[in-house]
């Protein structure tokens, strides 16, 4: 069995490989990724790419098709990552999310390519009010990623096939420790502050609703996506990714990071205009459909397990805001330094 996985060098990545490696162990891994955060590394154990067994360095906007000769199933990882970045670079957010997405489907398809697993996100029902969101409630994505997502999701329906599986995901937020960590979610930003500077600081007024999920059952969910039977969402699968139990309130989920981490002070910002970006999400189907793939990771131990991290980086940056664990500093240090272009595209050096 072979499979490519996208985007195999960001957050998500370390830990869909090593699912992947486990669960198939004979399968040959090929990982593809244009290697903006190479060198964002949480662990000086072991490269996380020395368990894939072929890696390409390459842009999703410039595809080779060779690279699919044999390939049975595809993790779809590859994306501009949050809505920040998504904000300031909105075409490419569009070109590398969405066209060079559809694109890839396509000729996935037209190579024989059996299962498609689409990394899709819970932030394209925007603004959901009190309403707990399910697979059939209205989209509302209210920015660039978002509507990045749900343009994708739209055109990969038609594409399934009984010979081509496709599985759009809709994660939860992301949480807990990754070999290439990122600060820029909410819970490791919260944790980050309690670590760093005994502090969390909530920059909305803390009412917004988030739905999490820890990356090692993000990497269990997208395991199941690849080997789930027809019988189990049928040719095009849309599916909400996460628990029930896991729905916070931001400014409850700052009051559990304190409770594990005592001693923690929360600040909210109270004059803060109000974050359209709510939702609560309903995770049935995917209780119903993949039973023994639930989530199993608490939040108690995702916050744990980030704490004893950063702690044995002997982290204490009291500005990681401003650090290489945001996604969009790298992407602007790179431009800076005349590596990337407008377009987020490698520039040739001699």
């Amino acid at each position: 069995m072979k499979i490519l996985v996208t985007g195999n060098m960001g957050y998500i990545g370390p830990a869909v490989i090593k699912q992947l490696r486990a669960s198939h162990p004979d399968a040959t891994l090929i990982g593809f990724d244009i290697g903006y955060f190479g060198n964002c590394i949480t662990s000086d154990e072991i490269l996380p790419e020395c368990k894939v067994d072929i890696q390409y360095f390459t842009d999703m906007r410039q595809f080779p098709e060779k690279i699919l000769n044999g390939v049975d199933a595809i993790v779809h990882l590859a994306a501009i990552s949050n809505d920040p970045i998504g904000n300031l670079f909105e075409e490419v957010t569009l070109d590398i999310n969405y066209r060079a997405s559809i694109n890839l489907a396509k000729k996935a398809k037209e190579n024989g390519v059996k299962a498609f697993v689409f990394a899709a996100s819970c932030s394209m029902y925007g603004s959901a009010d009190d309403e707990t969101r399910t697979e059939k409630s209205e989209l509302n994505p209210l920015t660039a990623y978002a509507k990045s997502k749900v343009f994708t999701e739209r055109e990969l329906e038609p594409l399934a096939s009984k010979l081509f599986k496709i599985t759009s995901l809709r994660f939860s937020t992301a949480c807990g420790w990754s070999d290439r960590l990122r600060l820029d979610l909410v819970l490791n930003d919260f944790v980050a502050g309690a670590v760093a500077l005994g502090k969390i600081t909530i920059l909305s007024d803390g009412t917004p609703w988030r739905p999490l999920i820890n990356i090692k059952d993000m990497a269990r969910a997208i395991d199941w996506a690849i080997s789930r039977d027809l019988s189990a969402g049928g040719e095009f699968l849309a599916v909400n990714i996460g628990s029930d139990e896991w729905n916070y309130q931001v400014k409850d989920l700052a009051k559990e990071v304190a409770k594990v981490i005592p001693g923690t002070n929360i600040s909210i910002n109270k004059d803060a205009q109000p974050d359209k970006r709510s939702y609560r999400v309903n995770f049935d189907l995917f209780k119903k459909l993949a039973p023994f793939h639930q989530p199993k990771v608490s939040l108690t131990e995702s916050v744990k397990e980030l704490k004893n991290g950063l702690e044995s980086m002997g982290f204490r940056d009291g500005e990681f805001r401003n650090s290489r664990y945001m996604r969009l500093k790298i992407l602007t240090e790179l431009q800076e330094k005349g590596y990337l272009n407008e377009k987020l595209q490698w520039i040739k050096l001699v």
